[in-house]
């Protein structure tokens, strides 16, 4: 009798002309993205005299955090040497309500979008939706004299309400997306067990949206966080966030260039967006993946 052949699909070899070129583009782009991110941490932790042998590749031979307390605590940042520290809380506080108002208006606006059809609903969406590819150099200068009518000009509450605007349309769309994949059986039943407009959203809608929640709380973070424009020209010099004060740091033309300061303070400046993409990279790919760029 003769004996079978083994069955099952053919085992896949591990190296092969096909991985070695996937995974030698994947390092190849990995160390070019890598590489001045290296070159930032290790002149950041060196202390002048090591830096102007010039070996900007070479690790520490002393190991210093000098440079890190300088830029956080007393950096000159133009007329005050008062370091990052005050730009990081000015940050934070232009960041987490600009977060939160943006993000709750836009998902009750793309729920309602999306289930709650009124007259002229799709001419407000295309509105609203243009308004998101309209480029910020036009509307600086508008925008300067509506908050100067309104008493915001040079205020924490001006740039708030001008990042809230100009988030609104980007996120108005992704929440619309989202909300519109959810499967419409789930809003008429509701509607037939006499559920309204806020219990739909507060009930059914809220707990099926984290990932497009996380979506839209990274966009948002990262874009306003790394704002540089905005705060320049509306929070005032008082009010000025951390990159703008990160700018002034680097570009300072006075006294010694501090090279390790410069690269601690773009370390510390970028360390936020870094952590958020860090803690929730996965929760962004389920967002994108259940249905924030569909429609």
């Amino acid at each position: 009798m003769l004996e079978a052949g083994p069955h099952g699909t053919k085992p896949r070899r591990i190296v092969s002309p096909h991985n070695i070129m996937l995974y030698g583009f994947l390092i190849v782009a990995a160390l070019y993205w890598l590489l001045p991110l290296y070159v930032m941490v290790v002149t950041s932790l060196k202390g002048m005299p090591e830096i102007r042998l010039g070996n900007i590749f070479a690790p520490p031979v002393e190991v210093t955090f000098a440079p890190w307390a300088k830029a956080w605590d007393s950096a000159c940042t133009g007329l005050y040497c008062e370091g990052l520290k005050v730009g990081f809380w000015n940050s934070i506080r232009i960041l987490v309500p600009s977060v939160v108002i943006s993000i709750v208006i836009a998902s009750v606006n793309g729920y309602a979008l999306s289930f709650w059809r009124f007259k002229g609903s799709e001419v407000f969406f295309t509105i609203l939706i243009f308004g998101a590819f309209i480029p910020y150099q036009v509307l600086i200068y508008p925008l300067v004299i509506i908050l100067r009518e309104l008493g915001l000009f040079s205020t924490l509450g001006g740039v708030i309400l001008v990042h809230t605007i100009f988030g609104m349309p980007i996120l108005t769309l992704l929440f619309r997306n989202y909300f519109a994949s959810v499967p419409v059986e789930l809003f008429k039943a509701a509607r037939v067990d006499g559920a309204g407009f806020w219990r739909i959203f507060f009930q059914i809608m809220l707990p099926m949206s984290l990932p497009i929640f996380v979506v839209a709380i990274i966009l948002q973070v990262t874009g306003i966080w790394n704002d540089f424009l905005f705060g320049v020209i509306y929070a005032g010099t008082r009010n000025f966030p951390m990159t703008v004060q990160l700018n002034n740091i680097v570009n300072s033309t006075q006294g010694v260039k501090e090279y390790n300061v410069n690269m601690a303070a773009t370390l510390l400046t970028g360390a936020l967006p870094l952590i958020v993409y860090f803690i929730s990279g996965k929760l962004f790919v389920r967002g994108i993946a259940a249905g924030a760029v569909k429609g």
